[in-house]
């Protein structure tokens, strides 16, 4: 390469091309890469025919009264679906258009499994929009059931949304809906990622203009853990009096 260059008076391209018969080849180039595919649709898991396993399973198991869980499921967000029967918990827009859906096993056995459905919106998880200036917050759909039964009197009348998760999506959502939501109480669990999570969602919330917060954290870790532990000490009271 250097003879020739010195040799025949070339560039290094020309001394290149000399050497390889005249060839010009080509160029290496950076692998490209792989295109991102497009998100799936959102497709909502088929129902199944009967709700038999899901009652039994929030309300035996996990304490929650019966008539919230009916009204829930009158309402249409909430149903045993058909292929596995885990819960699932139904999200709507503000045309009454399904557009998120959270599914959670009811096995008595093994881990229990719980995921959003994908393709699922997070602005409109589990909720109910009711008529007062106060709207709870949770982390997950059967905590916000759970606080609902301690206990359930005039529980329509105010605002609810799980967020499934500690993303703030939703509960800003709820809050564009009706701006006549002004008092926000955080329900979230009593660990630590629940209290740091309340810690940043009253900061998204304070940026947002919205001053009445209130952190509601459960005795228990969390609310579904409080409604079990209250159920047990009032039959546990029950029995007592009964053996008096």
């Amino acid at each position: 390469m250097d003879f020739v260059r010195r040799f025949y008076n070339m560039s290094f391209p020309e001394a290149v091309t000399f050497l390889l018969n005249g060839e010009q080849g080509e160029a290496y180039h950076a692998a490209e890469g792989k295109p991102d595919e497009p998100p799936k649709p959102f497709v909502v898991p088929p129902k199944n025919d009967s709700m038999r396993r899901v009652y039994a399973y929030l309300t035996q198991r996990r304490g929650i009264d019966r008539e919230i869980v009916t009204s829930f499921a009158q309402a249409g967000l909430l149903y045993e679906d058909e292929e596995y029967h885990n819960a699932v918990f139904i999200g709507k827009d503000e045309h009454g258009v399904i557009r998120h859906a959270h599914k959670r096993s009811v096995n008595s056995e093994g881990k229990a499994f719980r995921i959003n459905v994908e393709g699922s919106d997070p602005r409109y998880s589990f909720h109910w929009m009711g008529t007062s200036d106060r709207l709870y917050v949770f982390e997950a759909p059967i905590d916000m059931l759970s606080f609902i039964s301690l206990p359930p009197e005039n529980w329509r009348t105010h605002s609810y949304v799980a967020l499934c998760g500690t993303s703030e999506h939703a509960m800003l959502w709820m809050l564009e809906q009706n701006p006549k939501l002004q008092k926000v109480a955080l329900c979230l669990d009593s660990d630590n990622a629940g209290q740091k999570a309340v810690e940043r969602l009253t900061g998204i919330l304070s940026e947002h203009g919205y001053a009445d917060v209130t952190p509601m954290l459960p005795e228990a870790k969390d609310w579904n853990d409080e409604l079990v532990a209250r159920r047990d000490d009032a039959v546990g009271e029950m029995v007592s009096m009964q053996m008096r």
